[in-house]
């Protein structure tokens, strides 16, 4: 199955009856669909946006075990993920990468907590375990993070966890889905679940978005993976359901690096309000992060709040000589998470799971939420399994623990070409082939037309959001830049699609209002 629209299309118009039918475009059911393809299960994908568009495109770029969370005790979600890091780093190589972080310490207490629990870390991954925590003095802290505050700084904690590029690795795992037999679609609306006499989950109904085209098709299973949408599937499956999960908002703010550097990245594990704060070089620019704000209403877009964004600022000045304001804000970005729904203190998200939860449904829908990017192979693999189970499909083994996703290569290219793997010498080809294609988007960035010509006929893009917020990463990176190459952008995706002059101007009125909510 070749990964493109109008092929997806017609296999969905040629079958009549599907193993597996995922709902969700995300880390969590793109994961599946890999799964359940490499294992030969006839399987369809439906993403009501386009992949990523939600949580799995806005996260803290981290593939990590999660130090807080062993300071909470949660030692098996620790374990797990950890190991699975290590397959990220084995199967995805070229868009994961080995992260130094750095812990300040400013008492001898916080020296000694700290690098016992992270000695405890590194000794959790075994094998798999990417650095070795050491205690750093203060001259080496200083040396490593130039703009830290001295005063009072004993020295810190140096240890290593993953980095990634999340929407990335998300359109390589849609890759790799079909490179295995499976079907995706972006841009597809599921409007009902279908029952047979029985009442059992049968199929389900879509709606193209591009083409207000629908279709209903036949499933053995029916995945939902929607993330902080799961409530509103599980709401078509039984209207009387009560909502499983509860947001919680992440906001991040992206500045240059040249305040706080372009190598070691800072973590403060205990800010004024409990929470956790990352300093992370990322694409030659820095993310600070993340607020955890429990809300009430989930959406595709959600808005930064006004007091996260003064919490990141007003945090990071305490930490950093050279403290950013509001004007050097480049772009800034929220995510939500979907946990589960709290049983207490409905203000808290500390009593919310960080664990993911499956869940069979009287209907035998199956639903996953909850968890995150780092563990999405694992919770694909046991989602497969119940699946299985539930439909009683004929069993064959997880096959995803050392598959190579698409684009997989142990050679590194400089800058953001990295991501790009082992596609990375076709794009060079097509520059070669094409000169015109070699012209940078913008003068201050280094993309090239040739990736927005790659990304029409390889990476099924729809929209300009697609390519500028996800398939390349400029709207996190540089809102206002971004919008400066949008018409660019647009007049090439639109000769490469087939759309007119109309569909331009639609494009650039849409993404200029979505940049909006990207800027302060």
């Amino acid at each position: 199955m070749t990964f493109c629209r109008t092929a997806a299309l017609d296999h969905i118009k040629q079958t009549t009856d599907w193993d597996i039918v995922i709902i969700g475009g995300g880390a969590t059911g793109l994961g599946i669909a890999v799964d359940a393809a490499s294992r030969g299960y006839r399987t369809l994908l439906l993403e009501k946006h386009d992949f990523a568009k939600g949580t799995s495109s806005k996260s803290t770029k981290l593939v990590h075990g999660g130090v807080r969370y062993l300071a909470q005790g949660n030692v098996k979600l620790v374990y797990g993920a950890l190991r699975e890091r290590g397959l990220i780093f084995q199967n995805a190589p070229h868009v994961s990468f080995v992260q130094s972080f750095v812990i300040p310490t400013y008492s001898l207490w916080d020296k000694w907590k700290f690098i016992i629990g992270l000695k405890l870390y590194d000794w959790m991954a075994g094998s798999l375990r990417i650095g070795k925590s050491v205690i750093r003095n203060k001259q080496e802290v200083l040396s490593m993070l130039p703009t830290l505050q001295p005063k009072g700084l004993l020295g810190g904690i140096q240890y290593f966890d993953g980095q990634f590029d999340d929407a990335r690795l998300a359109i390589n795992l849609a890759q790799t889905a079909a490179e295995h037999g499976a079907t995706l679609l972006n841009y597809a609306d599921v409007t009902n679940i279908t029952k047979n006499k029985q009442s059992y989950v049968s199929g389900l109904s879509f709606t193209d978005r591009t083409t207000q085209q629908s279709y209903t098709i036949s499933a053995k299973a029916v995945i939902n993976a929607t993330g902080v949408f799961v409530d509103d599937i599980l709401k078509m499956d039984s209207p009387s359901h009560t909502n499983l999960v509860r947001p919680s908002q992440g906001t991040h703010i992206v500045i240059d690096k040249h305040f706080l550097g372009d190598k070691d990245a800072l973590m403060i594990p205990k800010t004024s309000d409990g929470r956790v704060l990352f300093g992370v070089p990322w694409h030659d620019k820095v993310l600070l992060g993340t607020t955890d704000t429990p809300l009430e209403q989930h959406q595709i877009e959600p808005k930064p709040l006004e007091e996260e964004i003064d919490f990141i600022l007003k945090t990071a000045s305490q930490y950093l000589t050279q403290a950013p304001q509001r004007k050097d804000i480049r772009t800034i970005f929220a995510g939500l998470r979907p946990l589960a729904a709290p049983t207490k203190d409905k203000q808290s998200t500390k009593e919310i799971s960080r664990d993911h939860k499956l869940i069979q449904s009287s209907s035998r829908m199956i639903t996953i939420t909850g968890g995150k990017w780092t563990t999405y192979r694992k919770m694909a693999e046991e989602t497969v399994d119940l699946a299985v189970k539930t439909a009683r499909l004929p069993e064959q083994p997880c096959q995803t623990k050392h598959l190579p996703i698409h684009g997989a290569t142990s050679t590194r290219y400089e800058g953001h070409w990295q991501v790009y793997g082992d596609d990375y010498p076709r794009i060079v080809e097509l520059m070669q082939t094409h000169p015109s294609s070699a012209e940078k988007l913008h003068p201050d960035y280094d993309f090239r037309m040739a990736e927005v010509i790659w990304a029409c006929q390889h990476e099924m893009v729809v929209k300009l959001e697609d390519f500028l917020a996800r398939r390349i990463r400029f709207l996190l990176l540089d809102a206002k830049a971004s919008l400066e190459a949008a018409p660019k952008v647009a007049k090439l995706m639109a000769e490469q699609l087939g759309k007119d002059e109309q569909w331009i101007a639609a494009e650039l009125s849409d993404y200029q209002e979505l940049v909006e909510t990207y800027i302060v």
